[in-house]
């Protein structure tokens, strides 16, 4: 299974099986026609598309009746409205006799076909509201669907959202990226920040994929320590490096349950918190001197720059700044093992701010949610629509596997799922 499962299967309930169509069926519906022809007209309440899917249920009927034991036969039609990305249409659906038969096209109890429920999600990762979906696909496709029908089809995301959450991982990751990001959420009649949690993988293939969302009152240690059990329970044996934000007592949750994990401090989160001490004009002057300190060709050489700065006329005017980077050394200084192209990847959790980034614009429109639920279903779709643009192994990777393998030896491994 990837990172965010598809949504094929999710139907809010058990269903019979139903025998798949031979080739000759499907020959029979199409009457000759090229598939791609046939599907590709995009007209209004088309006449081609209601004769194609009433041809279409048809030939499903056929090949029910075929291989039925005998006596049963056809017994007319039922008149059924169905709604289309394309329009509405109003479909002769074919009956039989013994009422055995359950349509593949257009089940008895569907009134959507599967193209406008992609749509609506479409539109709801977007950060559109109900009711503002309601109204693009009304004014796009002349289908009338209301702000809860549009509901419910979004609700169906919450069984996709369960089975990720628990959906077993992969042994071994050589990056662990963890972040979180504050959205506003309604809970017993006032409205609060809550911490989103998000937790993205990259293994050793070079496949990079988000673990899981975790919804939370506020950001703390505590809350990660019960994360870090969570992915050790979906089967996570190794954590080769973790990138965390400077988080007091984020280090000691993950090597509680990953002892061997080295923990890399984001050295942008440290430096935006050493800038938000000193006025806007010291600002530059700032930046430059702790640069010469995660520039540095080694961590020994990175430590003397610390130095000098912690002596220089900025740095006693300001001494908690250079407090701050020593206490946060252990986990500062580790990306100086690897070669400046390696680097970059592992000394700050952009990986994840990105994807945090996409998640606010998701939710940016929304002000604030009505529960955790609302939120969960918005940032899972917002999530989904930016891992299906992630791509496998990144450009960094073919230098990194090689200094993974000499760093961390027989535990930079490629194991089966």
């Amino acid at each position: 299974m990837t990172l965010l499962p598809s949504r094929q299967g999710v139907t809010g309930g058990d269903s019979p099986p139903r025998p798949e169509l031979s080739e000759e069926a499907i020959d029979a519906f199409l009457g000759g026609r090229d598939p791609a022809e046939a599907f590709l007209d995009t007209g209004l309440f088309s006449e081609r598309r209601r004769r194609l899917a009433e041809r279409a249920l048809g030939a499903e009927l056929d090949f029910h009746l075929e291989h039925e034991d005998g006596g049963n036969t056809r017994n007319g039609h039922n008149r059924k409205t169905v709604h289309t990305e394309h329009g509405s249409m109003r479909i002769a659906v074919p009956r039989e006799r013994q009422g055995s038969f359950q349509p593949q096209l257009i089940r008895p109890w569907c009134r959507r076909l599967e193209g406008l429920d992609d749509l609506a999600l479409s539109l709801f990762a977007s950060g559109l509201s109900m009711r503002r979906i309601g109204d693009q696909i009304a004014a796009q496709y002349g289908v009338d669907v209301s702000a809860e029908v549009i509901s419910k089809i979004t609700d169906e995301v919450h069984e996709e959202i369960r089975e990720w959450q628990s959906q077993p991982l992969q042994q071994v990751f050589c990056l662990l990226y963890l972040d979180a990001i504050f959205v506003r959420i309604r809970e017993d009649g006032a409205v609060s920040n809550k911490a989103v949690y998000l937790a993205v993988g990259v293994d050793c293939t070079g496949r990079k994929q988000v673990l899981g969302m975790w919804i939370q009152q506020t950001e703390g240690a505590k809350f990660w320590l019960k994360v870090m059990k969570e992915l050790r329970q979906r089967g996570v044996t190794d954590i080769l490096i973790a990138v965390t934000d400077a988080l007091k007592g984020f280090p000691q949750a993950i090597t509680a349950v990953f002892p061997q994990a080295l923990v890399q401090t984001c050295i942008v989160h440290l430096l935006r918190n050493s800038l938000a001490q000193v006025s806007y004009r010291e600002r530059k002057p700032l930046a430059k001197a702790l640069k010469a300190v995660y520039r540095a060709d080694s961590a020994q050489a990175a430590r003397q720059a610390l130095e000098a700065f912690r002596d220089s006329e900025l740095g006693r005017r300001y001494p908690a700044i250079a407090r701050s980077w020593e206490a946060h050394w252990e986990e500062v200084v580790p990306f100086f093992s690897f070669t400046e192209a390696v680097r970059k990847v592992i000394y700050t959790t952009n990986a994840i701010e990105s994807l945090n980034s996409c998640v606010r614009r998701a939710v940016a429109a929304r002000g604030h949610f009505p529960s955790d639920k609302a939120a969960a279903k918005l940032i899972y779709m917002a999530l989904r629509n930016v891992e299906r643009k992630w791509k496998a192994p990144p450009s960094f990777w073919h230098q990194a596997r090689r200094e993974f393998a000499i760093l961390f030896e027989d535990r930079f491994q490629v194991l089966p799922r």
